[in-house]
């Protein structure tokens, strides 16, 4: 039995499979990931300044020269055939939802229903003052416009992306995605490190584990299989071994 068919075996199995994806199942869209010797997006920038609610809240213009333009960098990704392969193995049955680290949408694009977003969105945006909610486009409309920082038409309030900077607290996805987390008897991790708390002990809770990321993770000596392979490619072949094999 090779990994595809062993995959395939426990993910059939399984009584409550729950995926867990990081930035390395959006690398193959196009969106590039933080960590990664060499291309990782923190080698370039100090996340402290790009992405912080520091930076937000006390210096909004920079956040928003700086920081902003990395999250409207993700709009026009599309999903790729792991994102597609969840939301399909969600539709059918086999799996119980998808948590996620990313803020990119591609699970939302892709089909997927019960998603919990740890690190919030780039769907919406909200009021710190009034909390109204807007579409995250709002956002963009305003700056194109030639505003310095994007403002609430009710109150005046600076908007923000629902999105957890440095130095926010969880949403409350993360309560949840826990929850899922300890019914899980099987947890597929997709292009995640499983280095970065608190979304890293998760991965304990479940009795099984499949691993998919490229590089080593701090979990690959306890998954019952580990692919150290592209995403989409791993993601098709046990997707048509469960549906079609």
């Amino acid at each position: 039995m090779n990994d595809i068919e062993r995959s395939c075996k426990l993910i059939k199995d399984s009584r409550y499979a729950v995926a867990l994806t990081g930035a390395g199942i959006s690398t193959e869209s196009g969106i590039p990931d933080f960590r990664s010797p060499g291309v990782g997006l923190w080698e370039k920038m100090d996340p402290m300044e790009a992405l912080s609610a520091d930076v937000l809240m006390n210096d909004p213009e920079k956040f928003y020269k700086i920081g902003f333009e990395i999250l409207r960098g993700m709009e026009d990704a599309q999903p790729n055939d792991a994102h597609t392969a969840l939301a399909g193995l969600e539709k059918k049955g086999y799996l119980k939802g998808v948590i996620t680290q990313n803020i990119d949408n591609l699970h939302y694009k892709a089909g997927s229903k019960r998603i919990y977003e740890v690190h919030g969105n780039t769907r919406t945006c909200r009021c710190i003052k009034c909390r109204a909610v807007y579409d995250f486009g709002e956002l963009g409309r305003q700056i194109d416009s030639g505003a310095k920082v994007p403002k609430c038409e009710k109150c005046c309030g600076m908007l923000r992306p629902d999105v957890v900077m440095f130095g926010d607290m969880m949403p409350p996805d993360f309560e949840r995605a826990m929850e899922e987390a300890q019914k899980a008897d099987l947890l597929i991790v997709i292009g995640s490190s499983l280095e970065v708390a608190p979304v890293c002990y998760l991965p304990g809770m479940a009795d099984h584990l499949i691993i998919i990321n490229l590089m080593s993770t701090p979990y690959d000596r306890k998954a019952d299989v580990v692919f150290h392979d592209k995403a989409a490619e791993v993601m098709k072949q046990i997707y048509d071994a469960v549906i079609i094999g």
